[in-house]
């Protein structure tokens, strides 16, 4: 299978070298950078990559769009250019690539999505995080799963995962409502409404190493908001 990876920027100069590095070693792998016009050089680092149109590439955007934006321009890209499935990753370190060829496994047993889970088996496998941000995330999940019928999963809002070609051409990834960490929760409802087969693994999370986090307020009330229009509309 031809993997992509699709990593969103923005102000990773700090981190986007060590990932590039880490993801180079794995084979009929390929990384998408899709940077929201970072002014702290992380374009101009992917540009320089040894690697750089061989086996990695840039979309660079104009202005900062989103999360889920940057997710569904990196899927039409992947799509478009005959790749089979679809990784995605934090450009921060906090997702391992170690882990992917245990993706890579559970979509040969025949799942169509895959996500990397923080929370399986009533466990906490989150490094670096105070109780505060421990307690929202566990609260978010619950919240979700709880209100859209899903819960059998143990975290949809994780945003380590993978997706086959075929699941996501079951989808208008244009009708995608959601543009920040929402855009977790809306993927897996609509595809396991299309009865895509998804399951969990188990992973560690492990805080950013340099730059800033990107959650905010404005983030947060979106994922509340769209749980209630995705199961009211669809």
């Amino acid at each position: 299978m031809k993997g992509l990876v699709i990593l969103p920027t923005y102000n990773e100069v700090e981190n986007i070298k060590k990932v590039l590095d880490s993801l180079m070693n794995f084979e009929n792998i390929h990384v998408l950078v899709v940077d929201d016009n970072s002014q702290d050089g992380t374009s101009e680092i992917v540009k320089t990559y040894p690697e750089f149109d061989n086996k990695v590439f840039l979309i660079q955007r104009p202005y900062k769009m989103g999360l889920g934006t940057a997710y569904t321009a990196g899927f039409k890209w992947g799509i478009e250019k005959g790749y089979d499935i679809f990784f995605e990753m934090d450009a921060d370190l906090s997702h391992d690539p170690k882990d992917i060829p245990r993706f890579i496994e559970k979509l040969k047993e025949g799942y169509d999505v895959v996500i990397g889970s923080r929370y399986i088996n009533n466990t906490i496998s989150v490094v670096g995080w105070d109780f505060k941000r421990l307690l929202i995330s566990k609260f978010g999940n619950w919240y979700a799963t709880t209100i859209l019928g899903l819960k059998q999963f143990s975290d949809i809002t994780s945003g380590y995962r993978v997706y086959k070609k075929e699941c996501l051409e079951k989808i208008d990834l244009n009708k995608i409502k959601s543009n920040g960490y929402a855009f977790q929760i809306e993927m897996v409802y609509k595809l396991y409404k299309k009865g895509c087969k998804i399951t969990e693994i188990p992973i560690i999370f492990y805080e950013r190493n340099g730059g800033s986090s990107k959650m905010s307020r404005k983030i947060a009330l979106e994922a509340a908001i769209i749980v209630w229009r995705l199961k009211f509309g669809g």
